[in-house]
């Protein structure tokens, strides 16, 4: 049998799943991966929400005999994809084969680091942690940290008994015998399928250039929830130095060279850094968003705060490099510090026009950046050097019926596309409301008149409401608004969003009221959601750095940076938020769509075109009585 007849009525899935039923679309988008892969070619897949597009790839990449990588958006999908679909699979088809999930560093004991920390006396976290790390570490066999039983006061614990890139001593690590990030490593060397993330498929490609791959041989490389990379290969293909970095080349030098006490001018150097970075710190906090590294470094303190740091680092690498040949340690701090002091270099001095720069805060501090505003070469690189076939598929990664959106940001004009609607009827599953009379997006009120034209729908619905927000501003002032209503409320950064939808799943008649990171990515099904609102089109946030270099790079060219970049991302945004509401064949709710330039300017009439087929309503009476015939909780 082929994918497209072993997902049929008469395949095995229908014969042996409960509750599978076979779907044209989904067999379909089998067939188009089962060319691609035997053809080694390129192909963009975008597969509505219910086509079952994980099974659509699985079945042809295991009935293939090829090696194939699977890189999936978040840690949590490559778990749900190796736990619960990639069984489901194999046990349908009867396929053998070797199957590993693969995550980053950070996931894995570091037998030295721990050491390192347990024989550290200075060592600020609590010592009775350390000893349950050092007393796991002799039982575990994989050494995945999701086994070690870590709690909330475990923040500081974990980068203490983990790796990164930058502190990882790779071959001259005295533990590299006993290494769990090696071990995991060879075993996705060896095997049929690996199933990895975004971050950790890039990284890859980054160790490949340096002739080592985790990943060697793949005949085929298939990357679900597509739709994210165009933004991730921008950061991945530019340089970043942040302030954590900073501090966590300090604690190590420090941890070190404890059994030293003939480095004198290494002390002062690393009293210098510790204080640089501290005073590079402070800016970020008043930054809140991305701004441009011109604007972030005429704040005051920057320049100098800029300006200590290098040279501290240079200070740290010349010292290191004297002493460098004691250890593998004080040998690779010295590489650390030397790569860190030529980054930010390259970043802040950077005059390259076709680079954006940016700095942004993270924790307690922040991040600077530099990377090309296109990542089109670093992309082609990124696939030629893995040269078999490639697929990329997402419930949401056209605009429309158009692809160049996508395929234009990566450089795959080449690459076949295939649209597949979701088999769900929207039609008789969900209505569209477009609520009258709301001011211009711009005013200075409109949150306020957003909430008011929400409050008679949530009182119809009671409850059950998503609230999608295009900024945090709206978000608070939305989320005030709505809190008078007496029903559960769950608003963005109160909880972690894992916890956060279950919550407001768990209770049933609750209003959930968030930014972006709920745009996707979120599936609750069921009556427990009944509304999903968007307060207005998600256009690029003016004045992110990296977007308006963009739009000024296609104004260059002579195009119109409005139809080619902005409503393109824009469409492709509101139907990742518009896809919360319908996630099985018995949902049912109402999409409400606040933004007034839907109906009052030419372009809305394309945005309502991308989305799924929904009867329009324009009375708030008539959406309260849609509601009404949707079952609750």
């Amino acid at each position: 049998m082929n994918a497209a007849e072993l997902l049929g009525p008469a395949g095995p899935f229908a014969q042996n799943i409960p509750g599978f039923a076979a779907r044209v679309s989904q067999q379909t988008m089998a067939t188009a991966v089962e060319s691609a892969i035997a053809t080694r070619g390129r192909l963009v897949v975008e597969a509505g929400t219910g086509t079952g597009k994980t099974y659509a790839y699985l079945v042809p990449a295991l009935q293939s005999g090829s090696r194939v990588v699977i890189s999936t958006g978040t840690k949590n999908l490559q778990d749900q994809l190796f736990f619960r679909d990639l069984p489901r699979v194999r046990e349908a088809l009867a396929t053998p084969g070797r199957i590993v999930l693969l995550k980053g560093r950070a996931n894995y004991l570091c037998i030295y680091r721990l050491r390192k920390a347990v024989m550290d006396p200075r060592s600020r976290v609590r010592r009775d942690r350390l000893t349950a790390a050092d007393d796991w570490a002799l039982r575990t066999e994989r050494g995945e940290i999701s086994e070690f039983n870590t709690g909330p006061g475990d923040e500081a614990l974990l980068p203490l008994i983990t790796s990164t890139a930058d502190n990882c001593l790779g071959g001259r690590c005295p533990d590299f015998a006993e290494c769990h990030v090696v071990r995991a490593r060879r075993a996705a060397q060896a095997a049929d399928l690996v199933v990895v993330n975004h971050h950790l498929l890039f990284a890859d490609f980054r160790l490949k250039e340096e002739g080592f791959s985790v990943l060697p041989g793949a005949d085929a490389v298939i990357v679900d929830e597509a739709h994210q990379l165009p933004e991730l290969a921008t950061q991945f293909f530019g340089e970043r130095v942040s302030t954590r970095q900073l501090s966590d080349l300090a604690r190590d030098i420090t941890a070190e060279v404890q059994e030293y006490r003939d480095m004198p001018a290494l002390t002062e150097a690393l009293d210098a850094l510790g204080l640089a970075t501290i005073e590079l710190e402070r800016p970020f906090s008043e930054i809140g968003i991305r701004v441009a590294l011109e604007e972030f470094a005429t704040r005051p303190g920057v320049a100098s705060a800029l300006g200590a740091v290098r040279t501290a680092l240079e200070e740290c690498r010349d010292v290191l490099k004297t002493y460098a040949e004691r250890s593998a340690g004080l040998n690779h701090c010295a590489q650390r510090a030397s790569m860190l002091h030529a980054n930010l270099t390259q970043i802040a001095g950077s005059a390259d026009h076709s680079w954006v720069r940016w700095a942004e805060a993270l924790g307690r501090g922040g991040a600077l950046h530099a990377a090309p505003i296109e990542p089109i070469d670093g992309f082609r690189r990124f696939m030629a050097a893995y040269p078999g076939a490639w697929v990329f598929t997402s419930a949401t990664i056209a605009a429309g019926s158009d692809f160049s959106h996508f395929t234009g940001a990566l450089g795959i004009d080449d690459a076949e596309t295939l649209r597949l609607d979701s088999p769900f009827g929207f039609d008789q599953q969900a209505r569209l409301y477009l609520p009258p009379g709301l001011p211009d997006p711009n005013d200075a009120q409109y949150s306020d008149a957003v909430a008011d034209a929400l409050i008679p729908i949530i009182e119809a619905s009671q409850g059950g409401v998503f609230v999608l927000c295009t900024s945090y501003r709206a978000m608070d002032r939305i989320a005030a608004r709505l809190g008078t209503l007496g029903l559960p409320m769950f608003i963005q950064g109160d909880d972690a969003k894992a916890r956060l939808v279950e919550r407001f799943s768990g209770a049933g008649n609750g209003i959930l009221v968030a930014t972006s990171s709920f745009w996707e990515g979120v599936d609750v099904k069921g009556a427990a959601l009944r509304v999903v609102a968007i307060d207005k089109l998600p256009f690029g946030q003016p004045g992110d750095p990296v977007f308006e270099a963009r739009l000024a790079l296609v104004r260059e060219r002579g195009g119109n940076p409005f139809f080619e970049l902005q409503l393109p991302r824009a469409i492709t945004a509101l139907r990742q938020g518009v896809g919360r509401l319908i996630r099985d064949q018995s949902d049912r709710g109402l999409v409400v769509l606040c933004d007034p330039r839907l109906r009052g300017k030419a372009y809305g009439r394309r945005v309502l075109a991308s989305l799924p087929p929904m009867p329009v309503l324009t009375a708030a009476k008539d959406a309260a009585a849609w509601l009404r015939t949707v079952e609750t909780v």
